[in-house]
């Protein structure tokens, strides 16, 4: 018998409907050959949450992602919500999925096939053969650090303030999924990070520098 999952799409906003409903075309391609079967049910996030929920992300959507085997997310937010305070934002949506569900490391694929080197704006030369996996970390610094927001100071001008915080074991992690990776492709690792004018920079060079010394001296 095939094996049975539960999926969450989560179409969201903007183009989000468009491309969940291509992929609805793939799932249903994949029931009918009987490789794999699924239970998908379909949730809110984003501005069409807010505007039936009010909420970018509901408590019942949270649980069923948690409840489901994979969560399938289209976009969130646009023109129409622009205006809102910055606690209704569509966009906290997927920031509060990525915090709930553990979802740390973000995995970016970047590839150039040969016949669309000449497409690039760089030289064909420079991006023909293009093969690498950007591993970015999503649950930590600057999009959760604290204090944040808009205030008035003393003089009645505002200032905008956001906080980038890296504890060690949120930078081991992501680290610790970029050097698995790099084992399964070409063995390295580049680490990208403000270490020159950023605390948070000279932590993230010194931790990742740390794991890959100590536990990945392979790569």
């Amino acid at each position: 018998m095939p094996a049975n999952k539960k999926l969450l799409v989560l179409p969201g906003d903007g183009i989000g409907p468009e491309v969940m409903r291509e992929v609805r075309r793939v799932i249903d391609w994949m029931d009918r050959r009987r490789s794999v079967t699924f239970d998908i049910e379909e949730g809110l996030v984003g501005g069409a949450a807010l505007d039936a929920e009010g909420t970018p992300c509901s408590d019942e959507t949270v649980a069923r992602a948690k409840a489901a085997d994979a969560v399938l997310f289209g976009s969130v937010g646009g023109p129409k919500w622009d205006n809102l305070p910055f606690e209704k934002r569509p966009e906290l949506g997927i920031l509060r999925l990525r915090k709930e569900l553990g979802l740390f490391a973000n995995l970016r694929p970047a590839v150039v096939l040969d016949p669309l080197a000449d497409a690039s704006s760089l030289k064909p030369d420079l991006v023909r053969g293009l093969d690498i996996m950007i591993v970015r970390e999503s649950t930590g610094g600057i999009y959760f650090g604290e204090p944040r927001g808009i205030e008035t100071m003393p003089n009645g001008k505002r200032r905008g303030i956001d906080t980038e915080v890296y504890t060690e074991d949120e930078i081991a992690r992501v680290a610790r999924v970029a050097f698995d990776l790099a084992r399964k492709r070409r063995g390295k690792v580049t680490s990208v990070e403000k270490a020159n004018v950023m605390q948070s920079g000279r932590l993230w060079r010194a931790v990742v520098s740390e794991v890959g010394k100590a536990e990945y001296p392979d790569v």
